[in-house]
């Protein structure tokens, strides 16, 4: 049952739906584009709870007119009409009542914006280096699923066909409220292609999953930043061997250094640097609320030791562990081809079950 307490949040709520509804109908406010757009988002996400709300208040309303005939009524068939109903709205009141608790759980402000993901070799050399390579695959093929757009913003390889780190944009509706929870140390157990005594081989990677931010919501100073520019590495053709398109952006406050060299344009390169940047510090002073940047960035990604790790990819058993929430399935080569949904499924359940523990309702 919900509180109280709950009641009275939830009609606020519908006060402030229907004021917003006003006002997104609003001519002055229609004129004022960007104005109009944040209070359409607003009344958008409003729309659900309010619509839950009303129709727990009408299973409400229909239990008690039931109740009021089974006080009333003396006809055999009426009195088990009236009891069918209260049962069956007390199951539908459950239901509803259920949802309506995860529509009031605390929004991720970060949920519906675009994905900037770090990919990085840890622990295990050139195999590490692999597999980084396969796990970029892997959430490339995810996002191409969910008509995604990905760009390789940045990437660094190594001779056998691995990569460095490789730096992704990934854009979407809820691409970063579906990409979160891939933060962390990825370990992958299997016998190398050049390993001779058909030995397993332990590796890591890690992903960094940051939320891409507009200029509008973070502001750079100029004077806080160096610019390097540099020629481009790696394949691309002469013009991207010959010109000196890259960028290095380097936030002198913090130390936090951005590289971009995908584009053949300098100012592209600078363009898509600065939305690098912008996520980063976004992510810095996040952390700096609750405990220094570097404990932030270890929570987040680790050392790449192969102790700290939220999954494990066992190709010899075909096995996809996470180990956060105790899942396990055998479907690695699909998992590695981007059929993520289940696991990300089974997150987000998690996150919820542990928010709904946290709330009084």
């Amino acid at each position: 049952m919900i509180s109280s307490k709950y009641i009275e949040k939830l009609e606020k709520i519908v006060e402030n739906y229907e004021d917003l509804t006003k006002k997104v109908c609003d001519s002055e406010i229609i004129a004022d584009n960007r104005t109009w757009q944040k209070l359409v988002k607003e009344h958008s996400a409003l729309t659900p709870i309010v619509e839950k709300y009303h129709a727990l208040k009408k299973c409400l309303d229909d239990m008690a007119s039931s109740e009021k005939l089974l006080s009333q009524e003396k006809d055999a068939e009426l009195v088990q009409m009236a009891r069918e109903d209260i049962e069956e709205n007390k199951h539908l009141q459950e239901k509803l009542e259920e949802e309506l608790q995860i529509l009031l759980l605390p929004k991720d402000e970060n949920d519906d914006k675009n994905v900037i993901m770090e990919i990085r070799g840890g622990a295990g050399g050139d195999e590490a280096a692999l597999f980084a390579s396969e796990l970029m695959r892997m959430y490339i093929m995810y996002a191409e699923t969910h008509h995604y757009k990905v760009e390789v913003l940045d990437v660094s390889e190594i001779e056998l066909g691995g990569i460095k780190e490789a730096t992704l944009s990934i854009s979407g509706n809820g691409a970063y409220s579906n990409l979160k929870f891939e933060s962390g140390v990825h370990r992958v157990q299997r016998v190398p292609e050049t390993e001779s005594q058909g030995r397993v081989h332990t590796s890591t990677a890690t992903v960094a999953v940051l939320p891409e931010l507009e200029e509008v919501e973070f502001d750079i100073e100029d004077k806080d930043l160096r610019v390097d520019t540099y020629r481009s590495s790696g394949a691309g053709g002469q013009h991207i061997n010959k010109t000196d398109s890259a960028i290095r952006l380097t936030h002198l406050p913090t130390g936090i250094v951005v590289t971009c060299q995908d584009q053949r344009s300098q100012i592209k390169n600078r363009e898509k640097a600065m939305m690098i940047l912008r996520s980063k510090l976004y992510d810095f002073y996040q952390g700096q609320k609750d405990k220094e940047y570097a404990d932030n960035r270890k929570a987040q990604v680790g050392t790449g030791d192969r102790s700290e790790r939220i999954r494990t990819y066992n190709f010899p058993q075909g096995r996809i562990s996470d180990h956060r929430i105790g899942y396990t399935a055998y479907n690695l080569l699909d998992f590695m081809n981007g059929d993520l949904d289940t696991l990300i499924t089974e997150l987000k359940l998690d996150d919820q079950r542990k928010k709904l523990e946290n709330m009084d309702i």
